[in-house]
């Protein structure tokens, strides 16, 4: 607040005010009447003021710029977000963290949110389909849709609608009927005698004896396995839920040849294939079937065949599903293809 101070002034008293207001000058005048100095002192300190407030709203406004404003402006910071915060905590971490950065090479991270629309989705599917198949481009629409759908409901990005909700999925095709013929099985075992990695060969007959998928060969650890009793109790799946799996004379063979102390098989801990992972294995399979120069065949392909066989053995429908996992009956047709030629011997 400005002050009022008398002084004397050509044998009368005058009135001087003064304004002090940190960050300014000090500024004074002498009037011949209080009511004038009060007015002056008055208005001197509200047009300071002024000048603060509007400097204060002026830094108000530059810090919600740099810090508050919106720090999302293209799709791939949103893809980056949920890689680094909702990937990690899924079972199959490592896959989609390695899908969603192959996505992000795509023009669509560039995209601006207020760009991705529905056409803009569409284009990219239409571009994708020319490069992988229907069902991949199902699974990549499927985990951007998921990423627009966190961001709406957990991060508050505003979307009308989700565009990846809104096109049309690509047919997807027929399912796979890849089996794996004795033959075959013979020339990719033969070929794992090349391979850099021990864990090749043991790793394929797992997958055709258990059915286990990939990741669950991979992280299997030997607190889980009981040659004693031939099993395997699995704790990490793909649904989540555990599971037992029987194992097979040709199994505990594999997995006894495994044992870093054979004279204790009870005690054993840690990885069963220590070091390995996924991708890995995936990489390395690809090198071994192109040594033994079988075409179209993929890891979970074995799984497939490990399936079907349980099938030609006698078991029933509710026997596989409670060894391969699947909580949905219905989807054993995807992975059940029995040789025609069994089929017809029951027929006789």
């Amino acid at each position: 607040m400005g002050t009022i101070c008398e002084r004397p002034h050509k044998g009368t008293i005058a009135y001087q005010a003064r304004v002090r207001i940190k960050g300014f000058p000090r500024r004074s005048r002498t009037f011949l009447t209080r009511a004038e100095a009060e007015a002056w002192a008055t208005t001197h300190e509200a047009r300071i003021r002024q000048r603060i407030a509007a400097a204060q709203a002026a830094e108000d406004q530059k810090h919600i710029a740099e810090n508050c404003a919106p720090q999302y402006r293209l799709f791939g910071d949103l893809m980056r977000r949920y890689l680094a915060e909702v990937t990690p905590q899924k079972r199959s971490a490592n896959e989609e963290a390695l899908r969603m950065r192959g996505l992000l090479k795509h023009s669509l991270a560039e995209c601006t949110l207020l760009g991705l629309t529905s056409k803009r989705v569409a284009q990219w599917r239409d571009e994708r389909l020319t490069k992988v198949s229907g069902s991949t481009v199902c699974r990549d629409m499927n985990l951007l849709g998921h990423v627009v759908e966190i961001a709406r409901r957990e991060w508050e990005i505003e979307f009308e609608l989700n565009p990846f909700r809104q096109v049309r999925r690509p047919p997807q095709g027929l399912a796979r009927e890849r089996r794996l013929s004795r033959a075959e099985e013979k020339r990719l075992l033969d070929a794992c005698v090349d391979s850099k990695s021990p864990y090749m060969r043991p790793s394929i007959i797992l997958a055709i004896e258990t059915a286990m998928r990939r990741s669950e060969i991979v992280e299997l650890e030997w607190e889980r396995v009981n040659l004693a009793v031939p099993s395997v109790q699995l704790t990490r799946t793909k649904n989540g839920k555990p599971r037992g799996i029987p194992l097979s004379r040709r199994a505990v063979a594999t997995l006894s040849a495994l044992l870093p102390d054979p004279s204790n098989s009870a005690e054993q801990r840690g990885a069963v294939f220590p070091g390995l992972t996924t991708n890995a294995l995936k990489l390395t399979f690809r090198r071994a079937i192109n040594r033994a120069k079988i075409t179209d065949l993929r890891f979970h392909d074995l799984r497939h065949e490990a399936t079907s066989r349980l099938f030609e053995k006698g078991l029933s429908t509710m026997e596989v599903a409670s060894i391969t996992g699947h909580e949905d009956v219905r989807m054993l047709r995807r992975y059940t293809h029995l040789h025609v030629g069994d089929l017809a011997k029951k027929l006789d």
